[in-house]
């Protein structure tokens, strides 16, 4: 296989988290680590990361930057962090995906054709913010857009591939979100399972 080209990583980390209580989704545990910190490891290959919201921790040499205007939406918080991208591939993602992993970007990666390729789930949906683009196309289409406007309908021009990952059986899919308190529940409870690990009976003696 040949090697892949390198890649930054665009995390969007910011929000106002209503139905969470305010709370910052990126900085709640699943797993026994925040979830930003998931998504982080998913891209730790990435240079640079950057992460787009409010001032929080992250990990030395993750570049924080804040959109404009702040709480401006995620098109804004894409173009903020493009701002900073050096390579010709990067990553955007979504900064409350606990279950997102280093293989999928990989798989991603691999499959980049075109504008850009994203993770499609179950349903058929698309994961808007899910995905590996060309900096260029991304940059050019977001570059347009000004004031609210949704991810999809900037992205729509954009000749983009669909990857629908394969998921073992009981375990979260990738794509999975903690947009409500009942879903941090699930990912909590479906974390729990997935690290309790497989006790081997024992033989008895003889």
């Amino acid at each position: 296989m040949p090697e892949l080209p390198p890649f930054s990583a665009v995390i969007l980390a910011g929000g106002r988290a209503a139905r969470m209580g305010g709370q910052a989704k990126p900085q709640l545990e699943v797993g026994g680590r925040t979830i930003l910190a998931a998504v982080l490891a998913a891209v730790a290959d990435a240079d640079p990361r950057i992460v787009v919201g409010p001032p929080q921790p992250v990990p030395p040499g993750v570049v924080v930057v804040r959109e404009e205007p702040p709480r401006g939406g995620p098109v804004a918080a894409v173009r903020a962090g493009l701002e900073h991208v050096p390579t010709e591939v990067v990553a955007v993602l979504a900064g409350d995906l606990p279950f997102v992993t280093p293989r999928l970007v990989g798989q991603l990666r691999e499959r980049l054709t075109g504008d850009g390729v994203l993770v499609v789930d179950d349903t058929g949906q698309d994961q808007l913010l899910l995905g590996v683009w060309r900096t260029t196309a991304l940059r050019a289409a977001v570059a347009g857009a000004r004031g609210p406007t949704s991810v999809r309908k900037v992205l729509a021009p954009l000749a983009v591939r669909r990857l629908h990952p394969d998921v073992a059986p009981g375990q979260p899919p990738p794509w999975t979100d903690c947009d409500t308190p009942a879903d941090l529940a699930r990912a909590r409870a479906a974390a729990a399972t997935r690290s309790v690990p497989r006790r081997v009976p024992r033989r008895p003696p003889g």
